[in-house]
């Protein structure tokens, strides 16, 4: 079987393949980075509008790269929630239009459910997974005798979930306030650095001098999250040495400084979300954690969690942190195989939880 994934939450305009192992076919993303970075965050407007242009073709190449024919494709999924109102009806009415016209499933797909199953994917990338006798690290195998536990760090999300069993999620925790890419994208404005805020803020950070840190919200007694008070140390900080808010464009200001803030900033963010998600993991007795979400592509984040961790870490490949179509190809096959088929009135949900049960 083949399983065709569409992705047009936000900002991205993605399609992916994959086959009944799991085996990503192809994955094709164009990005909206360049059009939304001018206004220094995504215009939804524009970003919906984007989506009507890009998606045909983005599909077509899709095809052609996993090498198939549309007769094909088994399974249509496509994002339905959480996300943009006017991105993800872009998406989801061309998802139904291929279902139709191909005579074969449509299957709605959460957006998080679908970041988590990235780490599922199989790729050409040996770095991707330990292999196992198929292909995955033992830890991904045993679902449904131990759970797995899920860390979701994105521009619109901050989650801790613990996957119980394929399909079945259990919220633990959550951010109160800004999620940890919303916080990366608005600190690096405060320092002068270009949207989106995380590649930045992880290249300026590289090799910068240690600084006075930055205060960490633990929330104890929760796995909650808060970055919101992290924000505003950094604001105060740059007013003071005078680099936020700046008078005028073309003001100088002292690279190695904003290099050390930015570091300070990210080693604030990177140690609340690691100690929080093995305290959680070992609580609940998990087999091991994957971490997923655009945060996730952070070179520190990564790497610390992998090197602290007492049970096995997965991470996927940086091009299936991002949102992309091959995730949601990857959560429609779980939904399939878990009996779901959606009719022609299943609807956006703007604000879908994970773990919300399937309406359809």
């Amino acid at each position: 079987m083949k399983f065709l994934g569409i992705e047009t939450s936000c900002d991205e305009t993605s399609v992916g393949i994959v086959d009944d192992d799991g085996q990503v076919l192809a994955n094709v993303i164009a990005t909206q980075v360049d059009i939304h970075a001018r206004y220094g965050g995504i215009v939804p407007e524009i970003a919906s509008r984007q989506h009507v242009l890009d998606i045909r073709p983005v599909c077509e190449r899709a095809i052609i790269d996993a090498g198939i024919e549309w007769r094909d494709v088994s399974v249509i999924a496509a994002t339905h929630g959480p996300g943009l109102a006017g991105s993800l009806i872009v998406g989801l009415n061309f998802a139904k239009g291929l279902s139709a016209s191909l005579d074969v499933p449509l299957v709605g797909v959460n957006h998080m459910d679908g970041h988590v199953y990235a780490a599922w994917a199989l790729t050409a990338d040996p770095k991707a997974v330990t292999p196992g006798q198929s292909g995955l690290k033992p830890f991904q195998q045993a679902i449904g005798v131990k759970p797995i536990m899920c860390l979701v760090v994105s521009g619109g999300h901050t989650e801790l979930v613990l996957l119980e069993d394929h399909g079945r999620f259990r919220l633990l925790g959550e951010t109160r306030d800004d999620a940890a890419g919303e916080a990366f994208d608005k600190v690096a404005r405060v320092l002068g650095l270009r949207y989106p805020g995380g590649p930045e803020i992880q290249r300026v950070a590289e090799g910068a001098p240690e600084t006075e840190p930055f205060p960490r919200a633990w929330m104890q007694g929760t796995d909650e999250f808060s970055f919101s008070g992290l924000k505003t140390a950094v604001i105060n900080r740059a007013r003071k040495l005078g680099i936020f808010p700046r008078k005028n464009s073309d003001d100088e200001v002292d690279p190695v400084v904003v290099a050390g803030m930015a570091r300070a900033f990210q080693d604030s963010v990177v140690d609340v979300l690691v100690t929080k998600t093995i305290a959680a993991a070992v609580r609940e007795n998990c087999a091991g954690i994957v971490l997923v979400g655009g945060v996730a592509a952070n070179r520190q984040l990564r790497e610390t969690l992998v090197a602290s961790s007492p049970v096995p870490v997965a991470v996927p490949p940086v091009e299936l942190c991002t949102d992309n179509g091959a995730m949601i190809a990857m959560s429609g096959r779980v939904n399939y195989r878990n009996g779901r088929r959606d009719a022609w009135d299943l609807d956006v949900i703007p604000n879908l939880r994970i773990g919300a049960p399937a309406i359809s």
